[in-house]
């Protein structure tokens, strides 16, 4: 029997509004913090399969989500195409070698990279309650891309935006390359038990409209075309942080299922732009959440009311921040539950 998290997902516009968070696997959770502390680093527990599917599946013993999102990083995808992959600890992680300096032709991709992830699927899907989904992801290619070209994360994505203006033609063919390994990332994580798939392009604010057409639906809609021609029940949510305006577009020509809204769009807006009876997902503020109390809970409710008429996922407009508390995810629960359209 299909979990409530899938039905939505599948067009589905029930009176209970299915309910999981971006980053919910994570160091807000003390018994996140005590595993991996145990094994030492973020890399060795994303490759030691056994742990990531405890981490996957924590916050779901603990608050019931409808929805299990597999504990891992965008930034696997890359490590399979050959660049070696770091994460220190107060600096985030670092890729080499930088694309801004050698060729794509430089790498040698390593497809046994992929292989532990898709075991961590197969592990979780054995866990979990058949009412709970199963939810895979990839970083979409422009974002991706942000990060093999400067070796790690941004402000501004500056060098790899001007690779993109300056050699467009070697630009795309990063682009292609990581959309390739993407597209075989997610079937094997479908085939593996995966029901539904997130694409996340966290940077694709940073890019004008030209650009955004190029960079971000374009190859987003090659990857939603492909998967779907092998995985066509699986559902596909594209999560284009920092689109703004341009989200009605790429809802529109992307091919994805359902659509996800980060905390500064308007979800009256996105309610009325929005493709009729399309899925979304999405939005409040990770800050609110931090913050929690009666300002959270109204404005809760009040992204519910929003897309009443529509199938929803409630979840957060980007990740949970580490030092959200508890209490407050579980005072966010009770008011999304409690909610009927």
């Amino acid at each position: 029997m299909p979990g409530l998290l899938i039905d939505t997902l599948k067009g589905t516009n029930g009176s209970r509004r299915p309910l999981w968070l971006m980053r919910q696997a994570g160091r807000y959770l003390p018994e996140y913090r005590a595993l991996r502390a145990d094994k030492g680093g973020f890399l060795a527990l994303v490759y030691d399969s056994e742990a990531a599917a405890e981490v996957t599946i924590q916050p779901i013993d603990r608050f019931g989500f409808d929805g299990a999102i597999l504990f891992s990083d965008i930034l696997i995808v890359p490590y399979a195409m050959g660049q070696d992959l770091q994460f220190l600890a107060g600096e985030g992680p670092h890729l080499s070698p930088r694309l801004a300096d050698a060729a794509l032709a430089s790498l040698e991709r390593v497809p046994e990279r992929l292989t532990p992830i898709y075991r961590t699927v197969e592990l979780c899907v054995a866990r979990l309650d058949e009412t709970k989904t199963m939810l895979g992801f990839a970083g979409s290619p422009w974002t991706v891309a942000t990060y093999m070209v400067n070796g790690e994360g941004s402000r501004d994505q500056h060098e790899t935006r001007a690779m993109a203006y300056g050699d467009p033609a070697a630009f795309q063919a990063i682009v292609d390359a990581i959309g390739d390994v993407t597209v075989e990332y997610l079937i094997g994580q479908a085939r593996a038990g995966a029901e539904a798939v997130q694409l996340f392009d966290s940077w694709s604010g940073s890019l004008a409209p030209d650009e955004f057409e190029r960079w971000v639906i374009a190859p987003n809609a090659r990857i939603v075309d492909r998967f779907r021609a092998a995985c066509p029940d699986v559902s596909v949510i594209g999560f284009p942080k920092g689109a703004g305006e341009k989200l009605a577009a790429y809802a529109r020509e992307t091919g994805v299922d359902a659509v996800g809204v980060d905390e500064t769009i308007d979800p009256a807006w996105a309610a009325r732009e929005l493709p009729a009876n399309m899925p979304v997902q999405g939005n409040l503020d990770p800050l609110l959440l931090l913050s929690g109390g009666q300002r959270m809970t109204d404005r809760a409710r009040f992204v519910l009311d929003c897309f009443a008429d529509r199938p929803h996922v409630f979840n957060l407009g980007h990740g949970i921040g580490q030092h959200t508390p508890i209490a407050h995810v579980e005072e966010l629960l009770g008011a999304v539950r409690a909610w009927s359209r």
